[in-house]
Parts: structure tokens; C-alpha cells; sequence
């Protein structure tokens, strides 16, 4: 059973000035190929899953900006934990149609 929501803005410094959408398709990868559930959104991906794989994913996710050029990179992290269940379909059932 998932227990968390982990949504992340990553925001990569890129070496000069470069556009940062090679790079977050890139962090977005490393999400999408770890199998966890997820949702892209305009301004943040939210992942559904277990709070310590999400964390790892993260940890992959800045490693990664860096191996690829970027000098340092800004994550923005919003968590829900919650151990008796966390799910993006049951939090947004009540705005879905």
C-alpha cells in the first residue's frame, strides 16, 4: 500500500543558461522507468508510492542533473505520509468527472 504523495518541482542550473526542458524530461525518466505511479503536471510531478523509494527516486533524479551538466539543482518537495493509505485518485475523486 502506498503511504505517500511526493510532489517535486526540479530546477536545474543549467551551465549557460540553457533551456531546463531536456532536463526535466530527463528527472521525469528516472520517474517513469522506477515503474512508481505518477502524474506530470504544468508545474510539478506528484508521485504515489512508498515515502523511502520516493526519496531514492528524488536522490537519482538530482544525481542525475548534475552527471548530464547541470551545476547544482533546486528540488521543491510538497509530502503527504500517510500510513493508513495515500492515493492521487482518492484525494481528487470529489473534482474528477
Amino acid at each position: 500500500m502506498s503511504d505517500s504523495l511526493v510532489s517535486i518541482q526540479i530546477i536545474p542550473k543549467t551551465k549557460n543558461g540553457e533551456d531546463v526542458i531536456p532536463y526535466v524530461d530527463e528527472a521525469i525518466a528516472i520517474i517513469h522507468d522506477s515503474g512508481i505511479k505518477y502524474e506530470v503536471h504544468p508545474l510539478e510531478t506528484t508521485m504515489e508510492g512508498n515515502l523511502t523509494e520516493i526519496f531514492s527516486i528524488i536522490e537519482k533524479m538530482n544525481q542525475r542533473m548534475i552527471e548530464i551538466g547541470s551545476r547544482n539543482v533546486i528540488s521543491q518537495v510538497k509530502i503527504l505520509y500517510q500510513p493508513s493509505g495515500a492515493s492521487m485518485a482518492k484525494l481528487t475523486e470529489k473534482y474528477r468527472p
